[in-house]
């Protein structure tokens, strides 16, 4: 569910008219529904009711200021991957104790960072890094709080590029080297085992590989406590998908996903962290665009938006699927026709579907791309010198601009022309 439905023809985001947004923003611009979060990230937390726990926000998944704000108004803790997103969360307001810092690539001054200013812990994903938090951590005279994360040789069934549980992926260690990792971790003195982190993928439609992935957790938990390790915290990531078109079967609700989660694990007496993203903040957002014309082509017709893959690339790098609605509400007779969807980056690339069933539309038309909100913003860029478009975050009846659209002064003045030219 999400908070972007017609009234009386018009699309609107919880009690304001999108178009209403469009008018004062410009277009394209991305818009958030703060009820949609809010909802989404009770659904994770009410989930695991009856459980020790914590739900991590994945925010690579939306990282703007107030949409972490919201969150952490809730309690959410926030799993980050760089010291860029640790910097956010910090200056969201978020505590050390509630950021776990994931990602394969986690520099020494990265660790240095996040030793200092608090952190709930690292989840370290190879030896090399291990040894590297450890001197880090004497250097600093305190202890790093890790979970090593193993990777358990599961196909998720998702698309290959963000697939990460399968032995062949970078992520994590072999789980079949778990205890040999640990028994290391365990000898070095600036580390403090608490726990065994997995995450097996993105946008996951089914629960079959979780149950999987997490029995082979439950087995690995065991023996590792025979060995004397105080495994007291499994962390087990996040990549509960989300339906990008409303005529898909949805996939499981997070109370399903809660259930197989204790059904699995319950027995074990651990803290649970999980690292929702895209189900938290996928359909709370979307991206409007305009209509900039619509031609006619060699046996296609194209609509051509205002919006390009700098601002959603999502369909260009994973052929991702996008409903992309009016504004204003079709009647329900209205005849449709298909349209290939293009923004105006020099770019074969940058189509957005082919072939989409449409109602007329024409120039200046506003349309909208549902669930836009995980991997759409943090993802865009600047490329052919397109600024980054807004965001807007709505609150019942009032929203505001979260993100402003620089000009073009801004985007070239962050050039520097060396002195000899």
């Amino acid at each position: 569910m999400d908070h972007f439905l017609y009234r009386d023809g018009q699309l609107y985001a919880e009690d304001v008219p999108v178009a209403e947004i469009a008018a004062q923003v410009g277009t394209p611009f991305y818009c958030y529904s703060s009820a949609t979060l809010t909802r989404h990230f009770r659904l994770f937390d009410e989930a695991l009711e009856g459980t020790e726990h914590l739900v991590c926000y994945a925010m690579k998944a939306a990282s703007n200021q107030a949409i972490l704000k919201t969150l952490a108004g809730l309690g959410a803790g926030m799993d980050v991957v760089s010291g860029g997103e640790y910097a956010r969360a910090k200056a969201a307001g978020v505590p050390g104790e509630r950021i776990v810092f994931s990602g394969v690539g986690k520099t020494r001054d990265e660790m240095r960072v996040a030793l200092e200013g608090g952190i709930r812990q690292f989840n370290v994903e190879s030896e090399p890094e291990m040894a590297a938090l450890n001197a880090v951590a004497l250097e600093l005279g305190v202890k790093a709080p890790i979970a090593v994360r193993v990777n358990p040789d599961v196909d998720a069934k998702t698309h290959a590029k963000i697939a990460t549980g399968k032995s062949e992926n970078k992520f994590g260690i072999p789980i079949t080297r778990a205890k040999e990792v640990y028994a290391e971790a365990a000898a070095m003195p600036g580390l403090d085992v608490v726990g065994i982190d997995v995450h097996i993928g993105s946008q996951l439609t089914e629960l079959e590989p979780f149950r999987l992935a997490y029995e082979k957790v439950a087995e690995l938990t065991e023996a590792l406590r025979a060995e004397g390790h105080d495994i007291r915290r499994l962390d087990l990531g996040g990549g509960l998908g989300i339906p990008y078109t409303r005529s898909n079967e949805a996939p499981p609700l997070p109370t399903d996903y809660g259930q197989l989660i204790k059904d699995t694990l319950g027995h074990l007496g651990c803290e649970i962290e999980i690292e929702p993203g895209r189900l938290v903040v996928g359909n709370a957002g979307i991206l409007v665009s305009r209509v900039v014309y619509v031609k006619s082509g060699e046996g296609r017709d194209f609509l051509i938006l205002d919006a390009a893959m700098n601002d959603l690339i999502r369909p260009a790098m994973y052929d991702a699927h996008h409903d992309i609605v009016p504004l204003t509400q079709p009647a329900p007779a209205a005849e449709q026709a298909p349209y290939d969807i293009v923004g105006p980056v020099c770019e074969s690339g940058d189509t957005f579907a082919k072939g989409r069933m449409m109602p007329e539309l024409a120039e200046g038309d506003l349309v909208a791309f549902r669930s836009a909100g995980a991997y759409g913003a943090v993802m865009s860029s600047e490329y052919n010198t397109r600024p980054l478009i807004p965001e807007v975050l709505v609150h019942g009846h009032q929203f505001a601009v979260i993100r402003q659209r620089p000009t073009f002064d801004e985007i070239i003045n962050r050039d520097t022309i060396p002195e000899w030219l």
